[in-house]
């Protein structure tokens, strides 16, 4: 039924590679299917003004797609002299869920930006970028610790986010784009490794949803962030 062929509750490939730039303090090229994204994690010794001497430490994020990162050219946005509003949304729904994993006290005053910029989109890309730029704070997080800048992990609990929809009728786990645009409902869940939610983006976009149906989206999203997680600590190890 799926245009790829997999299961209802099947994820796409996922693929992790670590290390993927030379200068950044984490790094890590995320694939899921056809959607590729790179992330880095960049830290600086200083914090935003507004919690400057408060003694917490703060994550943010910076979000971007590459002209050819679909199937026609797009126009950089720094021609265009501003960010556009799907790209803000985006960049602050990663920097707050990967915020809500991280105790900003055990990591003091400094500040992790993670960038996510998307070379190839198939559906999926802020997903994408949650994890892997779960994985690239991961690493940098690392680095602090086997340097003796943090006493104790900031990173209580791994965050990862998947898709699900109903397409043709059937709640389906991680939507690819050709799932993604004809999907009657889609949404974004954004969750731990220990299954509680960050976030929750759900949409009717040509046919509503039951409580019923919520539930089974639920109950595949937490399949698809327990695998996720899996594959993140495994790349981390």
């Amino acid at each position: 039924m799926r245009p790829s062929g997999r299961a209802l509750d099947q994820m796409r490939e996922v693929s992790i590679e670590t290390g993927f730039t030379k200068h950044a303090e984490g790094s890590a090229l995320i694939k899921m299917g056809d959607t590729h994204v790179l992330c880095t994690a960049s830290i600086e010794p200083r914090v935003p003004s507004f919690i400057k001497g408060s003694g917490l430490g703060w994550v943010t994020a910076e979000y971007g797609m590459l002209p050819r990162a679909t199937n026609t050219r797009m126009r950089r946005e720094a021609a265009f002299g501003k960010q556009g509003g799907r790209t803000v949304e985006i960049q602050r729904l990663i920097g707050r869920s990967l915020r809500a994993g991280v105790d900003r006290v055990a990591l003091g005053e400094r500040q992790i930006t993670i960038d996510c910029d998307v070379l190839q989109a198939d559906g999926g890309t802020r997903c994408a970028s949650i994890t892997g730029g779960w994985i690239a704070l991961r690493l940098a997080v690392n680095k602090l610790m086997k340097a003796g800048d943090v006493v104790s992990d900031p990173l209580v609990d791994p965050v990862a986010a998947v898709s699900c929809g109903i397409y043709a009728g059937q709640p389906v786990l991680d939507l690819d784009y050709p799932e993604d645009s004809e999907a009657g409902v889609d949404g974004n869940f954004i969750m731990t490794g220990s299954k509680k939610l960050i976030e929750v983006q759900m949409s009717a976009e040509g046919s509503l949803f039951s409580r019923t149906q919520l539930n089974e989206l639920m109950d595949l999203a937490e399949k698809g962030v327990g695998e996720l997680v899996n594959a993140a600590k495994a790349a981390t190890a």
